[in-house]
């Protein structure tokens, strides 16, 4: 705990300049007689550090010396914020940078401190993609990572929902969610950026054209943004329905937050089967249709009468496909 406490104060005083033993101690939580103490260690380690007496007095370093980690570069100080995230790094072209980085931490850090971290990377892991699906593949991803980084401009082939387009791009940033990579990007002559699911890009070229990335842009704030835009448009109409018990269980595993909440919040009392009536929001007939196929026969539409064609229908399909043959 003293090689961690020793170099936070190190730290500390690298940040904020000059700052007297009762501030340290405060930040610290420790005592002021702690801090004297642990300043002595500092000056015995040879840090230059001093401090002066008065009001305005405290500890501070040597003008112009700061503490580094040895060997670190540029690109590797770059990367710190994946070092957390191995796949990600990896599928953005950065494995081998993170990798290095953090055995140049591990080596870097005290005794006391390294064992502390590697007792978390063996407690907590991180695994992005969904349980059935291992994330976006794509061999545009690097290159797309590249162009925000650099501020340059893409030509890409596209696949949209109304089939391939042609489009240049201005990226602002990326996105990884759900296991899936999104590139938040402007049109030249737009005014508002949009997303564009990495793995739908068929062909992209770097073009040696910068652009200019609004100063005021903030990517975690527009994204957030966009997702409450995303969910308010996907749920357009509602759905009565049925769900047994077994249902019920299902659709919290199979269903989205918003529909499975909605779900028991607007679920009568069960009947003596345990069978409950409510009403689930849906984006479209062709979605709800999908979705509720995967819970069988422990759902049963009410309404609209259009799902509920759509669903029997299916149900009659499914019953002639798989019909004993009759004996011979």
């Amino acid at each position: 705990m003293r090689a961690s406490r020793l170099l936070s104060l190190l730290l500390l005083l690298q940040s904020h300049g000059r700052m007297t033993a009762a501030q340290l101690a405060q930040r610290l939580e420790v005592s002021v007689r702690t801090v004297y103490r642990d300043v002595e260690s500092l000056h015995a380690a040879g840090i230059p550090l001093y401090g002066e007496a008065g009001h305005a007095g405290g500890y501070q370093l040597v003008e112009g010396w700061r503490t580094r980690l040895t060997g670190l570069t540029a690109e590797e100080a770059e990367r710190l914020f994946l070092a957390g995230l191995p796949g990600p790094a990896a599928e953005l072209g950065y494995g081998a940078v993170v990798a290095a980085l953090q055995l140049k931490l591990q080596a870097a850090l005290p005794p006391a401190l390294a064992d502390r971290a590697l007792r978390l990377q063996q407690r907590f892991h991180l695994d992005t993609p969904g349980w059935y699906a291992d994330g976006d593949a794509s061999p545009h991803l690097a290159a797309v990572a590249d162009a925000v980084w650099r501020e340059r401009r893409l030509r890409v082939r596209y696949r949209s929902w109304s089939g391939e387009v042609d489009r240049v791009l201005e990226p602002y940033g990326l996105v990884l969610k759900g296991g899936r990579w999104y590139a938040v990007a402007n049109r030249p002559g737009r005014d508002a950026p949009a997303t564009y699911r990495i793995n739908q890009i068929l062909a992209l070229t770097t073009l040696d054209e910068g652009f200019d990335r609004p100063a005021e842009f903030d990517l975690p704030a527009w994204w957030q943004a966009h997702v409450v835009r995303f969910r308010a448009q996907l749920h357009r109409d509602d759905a009565t329905i049925r769900l047994s018990p077994r249902g019920r269980q299902r659709l919290r595993e199979v269903a989205s937050d918003v529909v499975a909440g909605a779900a028991e919040g607007n679920a009568g009392p069960p009947d003596a089967a345990g069978w409950v009536t409510t009403v689930v929001p849906i984006e479209s007939l062709t979605h709800a249709h999908g979705d509720l196929l995967r819970l069988g026969a422990e759902v049963e539409v009410l309404a609209p009468a259009e799902l509920r064609a759509m669903l029997a229908d299916t149900a009659v399909a499914l019953a002639t496909l798989y019909r004993p043959e009759p004996p011979s």
